[in-house]
């Protein structure tokens, strides 16, 4: 029902992958000398992970994969693109560590990765690629051991509200809307000046549909936080703070979710 849009996201990140690792914003030359790409509320919420086994779900071309292994964690790293796939195990080889890339639909982890992790992680532009999160948490609670943690990080639905596309954003769309957006433009969050066309389908979900999935998954609900600072400056009119985070002028509504849960 969706293959047809999900081929139009994976043809579209397979064009981001070459753009995104030759941007500023991803910096690969630092990452390639040490530098994390972890921002300070993953770190802060999962803390010290060596010898831990991680999932991470929807990891681009791997550099929050790899930043983990460097911490010690014995990592998977799942996504659509197979040219993310590709840099990112090329990566995990030059850079000597021992992650894992397994390129798949997210929602399909559980068809090639049999095994179960001590924390499954998922990070900052993830769930709006999903019409349905019921089968995405379900997923989670399948890889998850008992006793494990899952931890995501996310941009707050709010943000999707607003069309960004013209000169002043615009809200423009529903925060529990169930009908796919569709949009098309130049750039990417990370080159604006690339002249890649991006097409893209999304969808919306309110929190009450995020916790309510994984609680109906089977998972504890640990806490669910809610924060008007961006680590990333993705957004438009963002202004930086003392912390070093983004934030919109007026701090009228939240830019990021985090919520922490366990099996």
């Amino acid at each position: 029902m969706n293959e047809d849009k999900f081929e139009v996201n994976r043809n579209t990140w397979n064009e981001k992958v070459k753009i995104h690792s030759e941007s500023d914003m991803y910096d690969l030359e630092a990452f390639k000398n040490g530098k994390s790409s972890l921002m300070p509320y993953e770190l802060q919420a999962l803390g010290d992970v060596k010898d831990k086994s991680l999932l991470h779900l929807q990891c681009h071309f791997g550099q929050d994969t790899l930043s983990w292994s460097r911490m010690g964690a014995k990592c998977v790293g799942v996504d659509l693109s197979d040219e993310g796939v590709a840099l990112a195990k090329s990566l995990n080889q030059e850079l000597n560590l021992n992650a894992e890339f397994v390129c798949c639909n997210v929602l399909d982890t559980s068809k090639h990765v049999d095994k179960t992790f001590d924390i499954v992680f998922t990070s900052y532009g993830v769930i709006g690629w999903l019409p349905d999160l019921k089968p995405w948490a379900r997923m989670i609670a399948e890889r998850l051991k008992v006793g494990g943690t899952f931890y995501m990080v996310e941009f707050h639905p709010i943000v999707w509200m607003f069309d960004y596309l013209g000169e002043q954003p615009v809200m423009r769309y529903g925060y529990m809307q169930d009908e796919a957006i569709y949009e098309e433009y130049e750039g990417t969050y990370a080159d604006g000046d690339s002249k890649m066309i991006s097409k893209e389908y999304g969808w919306n979900h309110g929190l009450s549909e995020v916790v309510n999935a994984l609680i109906e998954a089977g998972l504890r609900i640990d806490y669910l936080n809610e924060h008007d600072e961006s680590p990333y400056d993705v957004l438009p009119n963002l202004i930086k703070s003392d912390s070093g985070l983004y934030a919109t002028k007026d701090q009228l509504y939240p830019l990021i979710f985090e919520i922490k849960a366990s099996k």
